[in-house]
């Protein structure tokens, strides 16, 4: 879909823009990046994932150079303001994957090296609120999050605090971990990523929040799919996760390593047709256009083209 809103770029043209910088990235550092299912080379990361990291690092150098020239204009002492990306898009689509490859590109500028991934698992409702709410089969759409306290800590991060604390999620136990914390200290970057960090969301009495997560993004990403082929790798992942951490007896699913490939085909459709294909349409996917870059993939998978906002 083409928009004049973006300029389009074929993966071809978009990594010509990639310039003289220098993959620093090995295979051994991709395997320990990828998801499950995923299939991201090392091509795809020199040709995609490598401009990208040029255009952001421009950002964040321009950004501190207009942030130094408001101290400058203040007579106030330079402060610390973190350089936000958000990506956005669908369950089994990719984000994380894409998050760290960015992550770790990005940290190696040497003008930014501390580079900070927050997930907004971690801002997820406990199961025990959910389910008291009676939403803990909408889990991922924007009620099930604690919004409140994602934007509380957005606003601390961008406020240049020395140190922010994020709750954190087991995927393992499916619910956030009691007592444990994630802990972001002055980084120069920080990567949001989650379902619906492009949304405006509602607030409890119905009405819109005053303020979005996105009002705290410098630049968002979306990564993009059509709804078959991410169905396609949702299913995929889920006989992966019934192989693997489904037969960990700790875990929230462990009930499911037990199907039938079959089984496990009917249960990963209907978890998608009834709970992850309505958030897509209704919540996520509304929100594509609002980013400031958007990556589409194709059925395999791997990049296919970039719309960037003019």
């Amino acid at each position: 879909m083409s928009s004049s809103r973006h300029l389009c770029f074929s993966r071809a043209e978009w990594s010509k823009l990639r310039a003289a910088t220098p993959l620093l990235l090995t295979e051994g550092d991709l395997a320990t990046l990828r998801g499950i299912n995923e299939r991201i080379s090392l091509d795809e990361v020199a040709e995609v994932y490598l401009p990208l990291s040029r255009l952001l690092n421009l950002y964040v150098t321009a950004s501190q150079a207009l942030h130094a020239v408001s101290d400058t204009f203040l007579g106030n002492p330079a402060a610390h303001t973190p350089y936000v990306v958000a990506i956005a898009g669908s369950v089994a689509v990719g984000k994380s994957t894409t998050a760290r490859v960015l992550q770790a590109l990005l940290a190696r500028w040497p003008a930014h090296p501390n580079v900070a991934l927050v997930t907004t698992d971690g801002f997820l409702l406990p199961n025990k609120q959910l389910a008291e709410k009676g939403i803990l089969d909408r889990k991922g759409f924007p009620e099930s999050y604690d919004l409140r306290r994602l934007v509380d800590f957005m606003a601390q991060i961008k406020s240049g605090e020395p140190s922010v604390r994020a709750p954190l999620y087991s995927h393992l136990i499916y619910d956030i971990v009691a007592g444990e914390e994630q802990v972001v200290e002055r980084p120069e970057i920080v990567i949001l990523e989650g379902l619906n960090v492009l949304s405006t969301g509602v607030r409890p009495d119905g009405l819109p929040p005053r303020t979005f997560v996105s009002d705290y993004v410098d630049f968002s990403i979306y990564v993009d799919a059509d709804e078959a082929h991410v169905e396609t790798w949702y299913i995929e992942r889920f006989f992966a996760l019934c192989e693997g951490r489904f037969k960990d007896p700790s875990s929230y699913f462990h009930r499911y390593a037990k199907l039938t490939r079959e089984e496990a085909r009917e249960t990963a459709a209907r978890i998608w047709r009834e709970i992850n294909a309505p958030n897509l349409r209704e919540n996520i996917l509304p929100t594509r256009e609002r980013a400031h870059l958007i990556l589409e993939k194709a059925a395999d998978h791997t990049v296919k083209s970039i719309r960037l906002r003019r």
